[in-house]
């Protein structure tokens, strides 16, 4: 997250008395005490007191360990209600039916990605959380999605996974934008191999922003690849054509799996965080200061010393950004004005131990350089989780135990797609529909990959106006 000025910062540790204290100093004018501050004077004070008296300090002390029943629940009292919700939460999910949807891909397909963008937008649904009962005391959680791409034998299939509920939704959605596209009901893949037990070799990876970077500088999308409409299919360059070919060159006994896990953003992510001013930080505070950072380096400072007294004075001269920073500015601003998604990136590929390619894994790490943007500096870059945790040293784990825990701890949280909820909380991005359409679309006729499986034609029911 960006470190610039008016930047977040940390709300700190939140107890009972200390946050009030805090919360009172920030209405004062030109007072502001620290949970830091008031700790150092206590423990500083404590420290006296007990080198001047200790014997009244023991009994102090036997007095605060008796009173323990009755101040010992109100410090406990937020991780208790945490510990609570996460309990509610995982027994719903728990209860909670899933569908995996196969898209059947058309020959005829031209539409670009921003059909699918517009079905994205569809999906930007925060019900179920509601309430405070829904959420807290029933465990409702909004929906989570899941987009995956994946080579099965070197055959291409696109799927999306959604809640049985919202299948109807999903549907209409995807038709309305693909009229000519077929969708199944498909078994989970994912189940009907462990690549995590012996005989077989598998690499598994998550990918997200620079921990450096902010969110709101957007990836390199369609838009900026100038995909228009009514484009000549040999003209146009899709950057999703470059991580399908990718995948699709495996052979028949290895598979390689992708997964775009997202969900409607609110203010998780943030919710730690506090603005310069004391208040929460939230995505808007986000843009505005990735923005004030960029526009800040197009403002040259400069210094003049006055001949007569030999005072120094600096002026800042009237901005003059070059092209990269202009074009930089006016991606995060078109982020901005996007529906905003929590994400969570996932890859894996398996194979038979004497069919597993080491090659492959370089191609799984560098498979989303299509789209990296130069502009502003944003990347998918794989973070060191999973497989490649214990895959440095050789001393590192002799025995493997570790790589393989991870390996099927990796398989688990694939197969549940899980990423935001516990048991597992991954270091989810914000991105745009428009980077979401980008990394994941039907693809159109301009990619030829030969391994993409396309219907001859789709089929539909009788139209509902014929005469009986």
């Amino acid at each position: 997250m960006s470190s610039a000025p008016g930047g977040p910062k940390k709300k700190g540790i939140q107890l009972p008395l200390f946050s009030k204290v805090e919360a009172i100093s920030h209405a004062l004018p030109g007072v502001h005490i620290t949970f830091r501050q008031i700790a150092t004077v206590t423990v500083f004070s404590v420290g006296i007191f007990i080198a001047l008296e200790p014997q009244q300090s023991v009994y102090n002390f036997e007095m605060v360990l008796f009173t323990a029943p009755l101040w010992l629940p109100i410090i406990l009292y937020r991780s208790s209600k945490a510990r609570f919700a996460q309990y509610t939460r995982a027994k719903a999910l728990s209860e909670q039916e899933y569908v995996l949807l196969e898209i059947k891909i058309p020959r005829d397909t031209t539409k670009t990605p921003a059909a699918m963008e517009t079905f994205f937008s569809n999906l930007h649904i925060g019900s179920g959380e509601t309430t405070w009962y829904k959420t807290f005391i029933q465990g409702g959680t909004r929906p989570v999605w899941s987009a995956e791409i994946v080579s099965l034998g070197g055959r291409l299939h696109f799927y999306i996974r959604t809640r049985a509920g919202y299948r109807k939704l999903v549907e209409s959605f995807l038709y309305a934008q693909y009229p000519n596209v077929e969708i199944v009901e498909a078994e989970d893949y994912s189940r009907l191999v462990d690549p995590s037990e012996h005989g077989y070799g598998m690499f598994a990876c998550e990918f997200a922003f620079p921990s450096t970077l902010s969110s709101a500088h957007p990836l390199k999308t369609y838009v900026d690849y100038k995909m228009e409409p009514g484009d000549k299919p040999e003209e146009t360059v899709d950057p999703l054509a470059q991580l399908l070919e990718t995948i699709s060159s495996v052979g028949p006994q290895e598979q390689f799996w992708i997964q775009i896990i997202f969900r409607m953003s609110k203010k998780e992510k943030y919710e730690d965080l506090l603005t310069a001013e004391g208040k929460p930080y939230g995505w808007a505070d986000e843009v505005k200061t990735s923005l004030e950072a960029l526009r800040a380096q197009t403002v040259r400072k400069i210094k003049r010393v006055d001949p007569i007294t030999g005072a120094e004075t600096e002026t800042e001269t009237f901005p003059n950004p070059s092209r990269g920073q202009i074009e930089a500015i006016a991606s995060i601003e078109r982020k901005a004005n996007k529906q905003i998604f929590d994400v969570g990136i996932r890859t894996v590929y398996l194979a038979p131990e004497n069919a597993f390619q080491g090659i492959m894994v370089p191609g799984m790490l560098n498979m989303f350089k299509p789209f990296n943007n130069e502009s502003t500096g944003n990347r998918l870059s794989p973070i060191s989780k999973w497989t490649a945790f214990f895959n440095d040293l050789p001393w590192e784990d002799r025995t493997g135990h570790h790589k393989h825990e991870l390996n099927k701890m990796a398989i688990q949280m694939y197969r549940r797609r899980e990423y935001f909820n516990y048991p597992y909380v991954g270091p989810w991005i914000n991105m745009s529909t428009e980077e979401l359409a980008t990394l994941f679309h039907v693809p159109s006729a301009a990619i030829t990959t030969p391994s993409i499986e396309r219907i001859q034609s789709s089929t539909s029911s009788a139209p509902t106006n014929l005469p009986s």
